[in-house]
């Protein structure tokens, strides 16, 4: 059996930088900030105290690890963000020296740049850490050579030369003029300035210390976890696949503005019988379930299948379905569920595999159920591990009355579990009791399903945009502020939120609303009639919508209006609760509590 050695030993910054090193390729980019460059920058400050550098406690800041590379260059596994922070401190400290002209540094400039041997014999300039990853461009070839970065085009480079401004900031702020205080900062951090570099013969070994260092997250998630992860289990030949690979994964990501442990926990819920799983269980799942996820025995592919979810996933988000077709019930959703919810996917992920057809049924449940529950304010810790548990059986739905009984048994049962609470919170609504765009959504939700009852499918009824942004305004019928004639016609007001109920509200286009204003009901009845919405119009006469039982019986509730006051306006609302009952797919008539 082989015995792999592992060196490990303390090294000053000084002794560090006697070595060459190189950031892979497949590594991620420079992620810190201004707040973690601050930090070390003033921690390193006050552990040398005022006193000399001479005096001054040793201070630890952390491990790398390193394998063998190419031409004696070590290949820096672990400690990229704090080796390339010290590095620009470097170049920051030499910057500084030559704004207060003080003489240039062969020392400080080696541990920048220095000449070097390669294999042939020839000698050549080479940078301490040379990074090889895409997003790194040329900057810090740039700061090493004491140039700006100019017009950086990615996060990286812009985080560099960030990193760069903040630490000559901090010298200037710091020890301003003195070159001798400058100095001796250089001195306590190239000799008291400490790290563990760990050096292992390939870098398999180093990959595994890594995730040894990092296994309970210090420093690291789990999606930079999991990364490693793949790549421990990938042949070096494969690395550029995988890099590959994983970078479209990121850009993916980024691009819908997702915070990406919850697309991967999301996912595991929606590909795996996991029902509850925090995120920073995340790797910790992932590690002991590789018998049933796969990345062993093909990581390339596991990766893939990673992509393939996460555009689908942007897709759902943009109201789309997975072949980016635009999806009338996802759309609706993008106006419920604002830029939070994001619990539904789980449903959608582990529901991707239903034909359009079938997938469409789901996504017009999967909106009616979401919106019962946040109607409801049913607790989001619940019905997230409802949809973690029921995607394990919508997995396996492939036919229409396989979908059905699925729908029925979870969806129907769930909404009727739900309809006293549905009946409360839509009787009681106002404008006030949901966030504005939410109370657009029901509102612009009931007004859509009239027409399309009467209409049916076109380009005006089926997108709910139309309604929410199309030239519609949100009128109030009792005026907020009323004149004298409108107030007196109102008659005596006993509810203090009367006017913000939903029956007191209506769309109407734009121009319509203008010439509303705060008259009264009386006079505002035979504008309404004018409206394009047949919900608008039944203000003034019932509206006609076809032949269907549960339709006739839903829009037989909303009745014309000769007056309007307190006892009319409750008789609206209590009408769009009936509607609403039938819009969102409840059942017709309350349970028993």
């Amino acid at each position: 059996m082989t015995v792999q050695r592992i060196q490990s030993e303390d090294c000053s910054v000084a002794s560090l930088l006697q070595s060459f090193y190189a950031v892979p390729d497949y590594q991620r980019e420079y992620v810190w900030d201004t707040d973690e460059v601050e930090q070390l920058l003033k921690d390193v400050r006050e552990e040398m105290g005022d006193g000399g550098a001479q005096d001054a406690p040793e201070y630890f800041i952390g491990s790398i690890v390193v394998c063998p590379g190419r031409d004696g260059v070590l290949e820096l596994i672990d400690g990229q963000q704090r080796m390339t922070t010290i590095y620009i401190m470097l170049c920051a400290i030499r910057d500084r020296l030559e704004e207060i002209h003080a003489p240039a540094s062969s020392v400080l400039n080696a541990q920048i740049a220095d000449a070097a041997v390669d294999v042939s014999g020839e000698e050549r300039r080479r940078y301490r850490l040379d990074l090889q990853y895409e997003d790194s461009g040329d900057a810090l070839t740039a700061l090493a050579d004491g140039e700006a970065i100019e017009a950086p085009s990615t996060q990286s480079m812009r985080n560099m030369q960030n990193a760069h401004r903040v630490a000559i900031r901090f010298l200037n702020s710091e020890f301003g003029q003195d070159v001798k205080a400058v100095r001796k900062f250089y001195g306590y951090l190239t000799n008291k300035v400490k790290l563990i570099r760990i050096e292992t013969e390939d870098v398999a070994k180093a990959l595994k210390i890594f995730e040894t260092i990092n296994d309970r997250g210090v420093g690291l998630d789990s999606m930079d976890l999991l990364k490693n992860l793949l790549f421990m289990k990938t042949p070096k030949g494969q690395f550029d696949r995988l890099k590959h690979t994983w970078k479209e994964l990121q850009d993916t990501i980024f691009r819908m503005g997702e915070k990406p442990l919850r697309f991967l926990r999301y996912f595991i819920f929606s590909r795996y019988d996991v029902e509850l799983l925090r995120e920073d269980e995340i790797y910790g799942w992932l590690s002991k379930n590789d018998t049933l996820v796969g990345y062993g025995r093909d990581p390339i592919g596991f990766a893939k299948e990673l992509v393939s979810a996460a555009k689908a996933y942007e897709c759902f988000r943009a109201g789309k379905n997975e072949k980016g077709e635009r999806n009338p019930f996802l759309d609706n959703i993008r106006f419920l569920g604002g830029k939070a919810a994001r619990q539904h996917l789980i449903l959608l992920l582990a529901g991707r595999h239903l034909g359009p057809a079938l997938f469409d049924r789901l996504t017009a449940e999967v909106e009616n159920l979401f919106f019962c529950y946040v109607i409801t304010r049913e607790p989001t810790r619940d019905f997230e591990r409802d949809f973690a548990k029921w995607a394990t059986e919508l997995r396996h739905v492939r036919k229409e009355d396989e979908l059905d009984a699925f729908i029925s048994a979870r969806f129907d049962e769930a909404k009727a579990n739900l309809t006293n609470r549905f009946d409360d919170a839509m009787g009681r609504l106002t404008l006030s009791s949901l966030q504005l765009y939410r109370f657009r959504y029901v509102l612009a939700k009931l007004t859509q399903q009239v027409d399309l009852w009467a209409y049916g499918d076109t380009e005006a009824t089926m997108w709910l945009g139309n309604y929410v942004s199309g030239g519609y305004e949100v009128e109030h019928i009792f005026p907020q502020t009323p004149c004298a004639e409108a107030a007196k016609e109102f008659g005596e007001v006993s509810d203090p939120e009367i006017v913000q109920r939903l029956g007191n509200l209506v769309l109407v286009e734009k121009s319509i609303n203008t010439s509303l204003g705060n008259r009264p009901y009386s006079e505002k009845r035979p504008v309404y009639q004018q409206s394009k919405l047949l919900l608008t119009r039944a203000l003034s006469e019932r509206p006609k919508v076809g032949a269907n039982t549960r339709i006739d019986r839903a829009v037989a509730s909303i009745e014309p209006y000769a007056e309007w006051n307190e006892t009319s306006l409750h008789k609206r609302q209590r009408s769009l609760v009936t509607l609403a009952r039938a819009v969102w797919g409840l059942p017709e008539q309350a349970h028993s509590p």
